[in-house]
């Protein structure tokens, strides 16, 4: 009787496996296990996951925090430019690790690295290292890009942001005159006190500012 899938019993089939993989074709050497892992490896340098399993989510978030305590985004596509800001950036760090571990290579064993080491290690990785370039050339573009975009768009917000303050001020200082109370939200300002109270001293030292350069001018002309 012929032992088909169907008929071959579980033990059978686990036995076979074993005995299959002692005769494995895979590498054996240290240098010969790291290149397949680095074949093997999605490199995550395009597509939709930023943070790779080897990686430490916990250090890409403190990455991620240290763009949004540097650029403060406002509103949601704000926030996003500055997360692609940062994934950018997490790909480019990726990218020089990975180079590191292509010229590494050929050091596995030795504890000496000279010049015909790397040579050798780079002629071997040359299609490799020159996809990371690509990548890294991509990647410093899109950053630049983001970069720019987010700048502009920052620019164009505050500008607004300034114009809509002084408006502002300037309706604060119209009720106060006539005793009335007035409430910013009535007519759509979303400002908080904090930034209301800090633009209207700023503007009450430009104006303490031009008063004083006046009286200085009227002095040297006197």
């Amino acid at each position: 009787m012929n032992i088909t899938k169907e008929t071959m019993s579980t033990p059978h089939r686990i036995e076979i496996n074993r005995e299959n993989a002692q005769h494995s074709t895979g590498p054996k050497t240290a240098a010969g296990k790291k290149q397949s892992s680095l074949n093997a490896l999605r490199h995550g340098l395009t597509g939709q996951i930023v943070v790779m399993p080897t990686e430490d989510l916990q250090a890409y978030q403190s990455h991620l925090n240290s763009f949004n305590d540097e650029y403060h985004p406002q509103g949601a596509t704000e926030a996003h430019l500055v997360r692609a800001l940062a994934d950018a950036s997490w790909r480019l760090n990726r990218v020089a690790a990975l180079e590191t571990n292509l010229l590494s290579l050929a050091a596995v064993g030795d504890p000496l690295v000279d010049a015909m080491a790397i040579a050798a290690s780079l002629e071997s990785q040359s299609k490799a290292l020159a996809n990371l370039s690509m990548h890294s050339q991509r990647l410093s573009r899109q950053f630049e890009r983001t970069v720019a975009q987010l700048r502009d768009l920052q620019k164009t917000r505050r500008a607004q942001e300034k114009h809509d303050l002084n408006d502002l001020l300037d309706i604060i200082e119209m009720v106060e005159s006539t005793g009335e109370t007035y409430d910013p939200s009535a007519d759509g300002f979303v400002f908080s006190e904090l930034q209301i109270d800090t633009a209207r001293r700023t503007r009450n030292r430009e104006h303490l500012a031009e008063e004083a350069y006046e009286h200085r001018c009227e002095s040297a002309a006197a």
